[in-house]
C-alpha cells in the first residue's frame, strides 16, 4: 500500500483464511485499515487477532439485506476485495451433480455480485475493486468444465464493470493450484498426492501461497493505472 497521508480503507469479503486473510495481513502490514468479513465467527476472530490494522465482522454475503447494512455502516471506502470461495464445482461433466453445481454458483457466483453490488455507493472514485477468480476459467483442463463456466462468468464481466463503473478501477486476480482450505474436502495425504500431480505440470514446479496470491492483489490496488484487467497469479498452468 502507497504511503499517503492517511490510512487507506479496505474491506475483503471473504478475508477470513486462504488467500483473503493473507490478502488483509500484507495490506495491514502496509498500512491500511482492513476490515475482513465471513460467515464463521471463530474464523473471524483469528483474523482480527492477526494484525492490529485488522477488523473481523461476521457477514454472510448471501444476503443482501446484510451486506447493504454492513457497507452503510462503513462510511466511504478506498478499496474492496472479494475473495469469496467455495468447494464444489469440479469434476467430468458427465458425473457432474448438476446440483451441487447450482450451489457452487450460490456459493460463489452470486454472492460476489451482491457484494459488487451493495458495496458501490461506498467506494470511492479514485478506489478500486478486486475480484478472486481461478486460472479454471481459462485453462481448458479437463474436469473443470464447471469450475471455467462459475470463474469465466466472473472474468467476462471485468472489462465491462471496469467500463461502466469508470473512474473506479475494476479488475480480478486469478489463482492457479494454491495451497488453501480450498483443498479441504481432500483428505491430507490425497491433497498431498493432488499437489504433486500438478506441479509436475505447472512450469515453476510446485503450487503457489496465498501469500503469493495476495502480493498480486496488491499489486492491483497500488498501480491506478490498471484496470479491466484479469491477472493470472498460476506459476504459469494456464500456458
Amino acid at each position: 500500500m502507497k504511503a499517503t497521508n492517511r490510512q487507506a480503507k479496505v474491506i475483503i469479503a471473504g478475508g477470513t483464511s486462504g488467500i483473503g486473510l493473507a490478502t488483509a495481513i500484507l495490506l495491514a502490514e502496509k498500512g491500511a485499515l482492513v476490515t475482513v468479513t465471513g460467515r464463521d465467527e471463530a474464523k473471524c476472530k483469528v483474523a482480527a487477532a492477526a494484525h492490529a490494522n485488522i477488523q473481523a465482522v461476521v457477514l454472510d454475503s448471501s444476503k443482501r439485506d446484510e451486506l447493504d447494512t454492513f457497507f452503510q455502516q462503513q462510511g466511504r471506502v478506498d478499496h474492496l476485495v472479494i475473495a469469496l470461495s467455495g468447494a464444489k464445482g469440479a469434476g467430468p461433466f458427465a458425473k457432474l451433480n448438476l446440483s451441487e453445481f447450482r450451489d457452487a454458483f450460490e456459493g460463489k457466483f452470486w454472492p460476489h455480485l451482491n457484494t459488487l453490488q451493495a458495496a458501490l455507493p461506498s467506494i470511492k472514485e479514485d478506489g478500486s475493486i478486486t475480484l478472486i477468480t481461478a486460472t479454471s476459467a481459462t485453462a481448458k483442463m479437463p474436469g473443470t468444465s464447471g469450475l471455467a463456466a462459475l470463474n469465466g462468468g466472473l472474468e467476462l464481466m471485468i472489462p465491462i464493470l471496469a467500463k461502466e463503473l469508470k473512474p473506479v478501477r475494476v479488475n480480478a486476480v486469478s489463482p492457479g493450484v494454491t495451497d488453501t482450505n480450498w483443498w479441504s474436502f481432500l483428505p491430507e495425504e490425497a491433497k498431498q498426492e493432488a499437489f504433486a500431480q500438478y506441479a509436475t505440470q505447472i512450469p515453476v514446479g510446485r503450487v503457489g501461497k496465498p501469500e503469493e496470491v495476495a502480493e498480486a492483489i496488491t499489486c492491483l490496488i497500488d498501480n491506478t493505472y490498471i484496470t479491466g484487467t484479469v491477472l493470472h497469479c498460476d506459476g504459469g498452468l494456464g500456458l
